[in-house]
């Protein structure tokens, strides 16, 4: 399985009390397909994944999967602190039909190698082997930094559905040795949207991103213009995108993307503790900034013209 293009890693859809609320899900992926990308990716770190019980994610699965309809992929992150209840996850994302898995590392007790981290996710791939199986590399949120070409030699003899791995770090020479292990063998799926023009530059194909729900258009006319060989102009739209994303550090950045999709006509709600939705005087900042740069402009005007 080789994944190209874009696959929006989307966020959790909540009602004013903190509820889940999956009315919102069949307008999301709605707007998603229109726009071209090739899949989702749910219940992720942008999904707050780990914020919700296994029920409301397996129903958070459930309600992308039909709204989905065969259009495009459905990715679903099934990583937990728990192994049992990640393979729990796992099962019923391949009984309910989904087109892949992932999972992060352990967060609270950590594995302390790649082969410790082989071991879990070896346990959490079997519980669904007729899925592709992604490991989810994100060491600054798990704080888990096992080496991942060290996990994919010793992962190819212990998964056998091993498809590759979500690299979300900044790490670019590891993602490339990544990317040509075995002449290519797997599947090393980008995660950070900053930095999307210099993956490709070392050989993304794919890439997993949170600012692709509400900006897909942007990104996916750098793409063609890297492909078209136009550099400049893709350097300048990477620009654009990067001075989007340069808001979001100044809260935390799930809140402050769901502010922009809501600025954009899409509330998404409020966020669960620990997160915290922005205070109008923050949201009302980014407004700003956004209105400063152009970005709704810009969105608009490479809306119709990307891949």
């Amino acid at each position: 399985m080789k994944i190209q293009g874009l696959i929006a890693a989307t966020f959790s859809t909540f009602h004013a009390d903190g509820s889940l609320d999956l009315s919102l899900v069949q307008a999301i992926v709605d707007n998603l397909v229109s726009q071209g990308v090739k899949g989702v990716f749910i219940c992720g770190t942008n999904g707050e994944g780990p914020n919700l019980t296994s029920e409301e994610r397996m129903a958070t699965v459930e309600a992308y999967i039909k709204a989905v309809n065969k259009r495009c992929l459905v990715l679903v992150h099934v990583g937990h602190s728990s192994i049992a209840e990640a393979r729990r996850l796992a099962a019923h994302a391949q009984q309910a039909g989904a087109d892949a898995i992932s999972a992060v590392s352990a967060f609270y007790f950590k594995p302390a190698s790649a082969h410790t981290m082989v071991d879990c996710m070896a346990e959490i791939a079997a519980a669904a082997p007729v899925l592709p199986f992604y490991y989810y590399h994100i060491p600054a949120i798990t704080g888990v930094a096992v080496n991942p070409l060290e996990f994919l030699q010793l992962g190819e003899e212990r998964i056998p559905n091993l498809a590759g791995i979500k690299y979300t770090a900044s790490t670019l020479h590891e993602y490339q040795a990544c990317l040509n292990y075995r002449n290519g063998k797997f599947d090393i799926l980008f995660g950070y949207d900053e930095l999307l023009l210099p993956a490709l530059s070392v050989g993304a194909k794919g890439a997993i991103g949170s600012t692709y729900t509400f900006a897909a258009p942007l990104y996916l006319k750098v793409m063609q213009l890297f492909n078209d060989g136009q550099m400049e102009a893709a350097r300048e739209m990477q620009y654009q995108a990067v001075k989007m994303i340069q808001c979001l550090g100044w809260y935390s950045p799930i809140p402050a993307q769901k502010t922009i999709m809501k600025l954009l006509g899409t509330d998404l709600g409020p966020c669960r503790l620990p997160l915290k939705a922005l205070t109008d005087d923050q949201q009302a900042k980014i407004a700003a900034y956004l209105e400063q740069i152009g970005f709704a402009a810009l969105l608009g005007s490479v809306t119709h013209t990307a891949v």
